[in-house]
């Protein structure tokens, strides 16, 4: 091995070494919850359907208690208001869908779901809202296929991907924070 193809190697080295010690501060991990730490249950009780579509808002609040449970760091659901430190409200305002994609003979193959929402999520103890936001929009789309023998309907299952889809967004902005800080 040749003076200069060391001296390169151990240039290459140090440069490697240099930039992954210069940047170990950067990474933070999540250790706590976006909520005050006096939360210890939330309670989701039904949904409102504005919407006025069948059961979509069983969907939306299922979604939303099972994604707290998955991923709530020991927090407890309850669907009851009584006895709880925190509570999610939503409305489903609207839900619509439209053919976006059409097929050869002009027939609609691909929609687009889209769902309005309003969510409120109160500190019962502080007596305080915590995070509201009343313009949400989830978009999603299904498709249909070409062979009616295969066909069936796809939009229940759209409908159940939008509400997790919602659910793990919703339930991140809870938990990894969404800038509340609690008083000392």
């Amino acid at each position: 091995m040749t003076l200069s193809r060391k001296i390169l190697r151990a240039a290459a080295l140090f440069a490697l070494i240099f930039c992954a010690s210069g940047f170990r501060g950067c990474y933070k991990p999540v250790t706590r919850s976006g909520l005050p730490n006096h939360i210890r249950t939330v309670a989701v009780p039904a949904f409102q359907n504005n919407a006025l579509r069948y059961k979509i808002e069983s969907r939306f609040t299922d979604a939303v208690s099972n994604e707290i449970i998955r991923r709530g760091k020991g927090l407890r659901v309850q669907s009851e208001r009584e006895g709880a430190d925190a509570i999610v409200d939503g409305v489903i305002k609207s839900f619509g869908f439209s053919g976006v994609l059409l097929d050869s003979r002009g027939r609609a193959r691909i929609f687009e779901v889209t769902i309005n929402a309003a969510v409120t999520v109160r500190d019962q103890v502080s007596n305080r809202v915590l995070y509201d936001n009343q313009d949400y929009v989830f978009r999603g789309e299904f498709e249909f296929t070409d062979d009616p023998r295969s066909f069936f309907n796809e939009e229940d299952p759209a409908v159940q991907r939008l509400a997790r889809s919602f659910a793990e967004s919703l339930v991140s902005t809870l938990i990894n924070g969404f800038g509340v800080n609690e008083e000392p």
